[in-house]
C-alpha cells in the first residue's frame, strides 16, 4: 500500500472508528440494562436492607392508586428502567452495525441519543451509586467520539 491509497482510505477508517465507537456505547448501555434486569429478577440486591421495609412495600398502596403495592411499583420501575437501558442499546447497535446509512444522516436520532446518556449520567450522579456512572459515563464517551468522528470527516 502506497502513501497515497493509505491516505485515502482514512474517511473509510475513520466512518469504521465511528461505528466501532457507537457500537461499544450501545454495548455497554445493553450490557447494563441487561445486568439491571437479571438483578431485579434474579437476585435481592435492589431489596432492601431492612427485611421490614419490604414486607411493609409489599403491603402499603402509594397514593395514586390503591390497585398497586409499593413493591410492585418498585419493581416495575426497575423492569421499566431495563427496557429503556436495552432499548437504546439495541436501537443505536442496529443502527452503527447495520443500517449506518441513517445514523450519520440524521441529527435528530444523534442528538436524542446524546441527551438520552447525558440524562443518565445526572441520574446516576444525582440518584444512583458509582457503578452505573462509571458504566453510563464510558458510554456517553465512546458516543461522543464516534459522533465527533461522523462530523470531523464532513
Amino acid at each position: 500500500m502506497s502513501d497515497r491509497d493509505f491516505w485515502n482510505e482514512g474517511p473509510k477508517r475513520q466512518t469504521m472508528i465511528s461505528r466501532i465507537l457507537i457500537s461499544a456505547s450501545a454495548g455497554i448501555v445493553l450490557f447494563l440494562g441487561g445486568v439491571h434486569l437479571a438483578y431485579t429478577f434474579m437476585t435481592h440486591k435492589f431489596s432492601p436492607t431492612e427485611n421490614q421495609l419490604e414486607t411493609a412495600m409489599k403491603q402499603v398502596a402509594p397514593h395514586i392508586s390503591g390497585e398497586t403495592t409499593m413493591w410492585k411499583v418498585w419493581i416495575g420501575m426497575h423492569v421499566s428502567h431495563s427496557m429503556g437501558l436495552l432499548l437504546f442499546g439495541l436501537i443505536y447497535g442496529y443502527l452503527a452495525l447495520f443500517r449506518w446509512d441513517v445514523l450519520p444522516r440524521s441529527h435528530f436520532l444523534i442528538g436524542i441519543g446524546l441527551l438520552w446518556l447525558v440524562g443518565f449520567i445526572f441520574l446516576a450522579h444525582i440518584y444512583w451509586f458509582r457503578n452505573p456512572l462509571i458504566g453510563v459515563s464510558l458510554a456517553t464517551v465512546f458516543y461522543l467520539a464516534g459522533v465527533v468522528g461522523i462530523f470531523g470527516r464532513a
